[in-house]
């Protein structure tokens, strides 16, 4: 009883940290989508496409917050099909991703998010893609599969997320002294300033 108790405690604890942290990585998703539809508006070659491109997002955005998901899902396929290495389709398919996650349908999350990573190879976007790989496959208990879609090659200010996460899959396992080590070595990582700095310092210490 008490083992079941924890693991609805810890399904919980995930859902808690995705829906908070996850508003925050999409706003820098925002950030680097302006920037990058900012950059390719001055590229001659590229600037049909990415002004293409916005305006299906703006389709899909419209039908999605409409709650149309016959009209999403279809303008996600033009995204997906026309347009498949612009930053809008990978915003749109990741939208799909967190309301396939939020849905339960954890196999559709799954294949959106390994879609953007597949398409999309700066740093930041693999980053996001591991780290809600990973939530999705400790979701369905799978913790290999969880901790292998970790294990990418990203920039040094990314590598906190995946290591906080490596931490809360080895809870998860029950590997405490080994969870309390990632959660260490992201303190390390972590800017002094980090606002998430007081959450990881908080799971260390739980564990102590």
């Amino acid at each position: 009883m008490a083992v079941h108790l924890q693991d609805e405690q810890e399904i919980a604890n995930f859902k808690y940290f995705w829906q908070r942290w996850g508003k925050w990585v999409f706003a820098l998703l925002l950030v680097a989508a302006l920037a990058y539809l900012a950059y390719v508006l001055y590229q001659s070659h590229e600037r049909g496409n990415g002004e293409k491109a916005a305006g299906v997002f703006e389709t899909f955005a419209t039908q999605y917050q409409a709650n149309n998901d016959a009209g999403a899902k279809k303008a996600l396929l033009q995204l997906q099909q026309d347009y498949p290495k612009t930053i809008p389709a990978a915003q749109a398919t990741l939208m799909m991703a967190g309301v396939a996650f939020d849905q339960g349908k954890y196999d559709d999350a799954i294949k959106h998010l390994q879609w953007v990573g597949n398409k999309q190879k700066s740093d930041f976007i693999q980053a996001l893609v591991a780290q809600r790989l990973a939530v999705v496959y400790l979701q369905q208990q799978k913790y290999d599969q969880a901790l292998a879609a970790l294990d990418v090659k990203v920039a040094d200010p990314f590598k906190p997320t995946l290591l906080e996460t490596r931490g809360d899959i080895l809870v998860a396992q029950q590997k405490n002294k080994e969870a309390v080590a990632a959660y260490d070595g992201t303190l390390k990582l972590l800017p002094k300033e980090a606002p998430q700095r007081q959450v990881v310092q908080m799971k260390a210490d739980s564990l102590r």
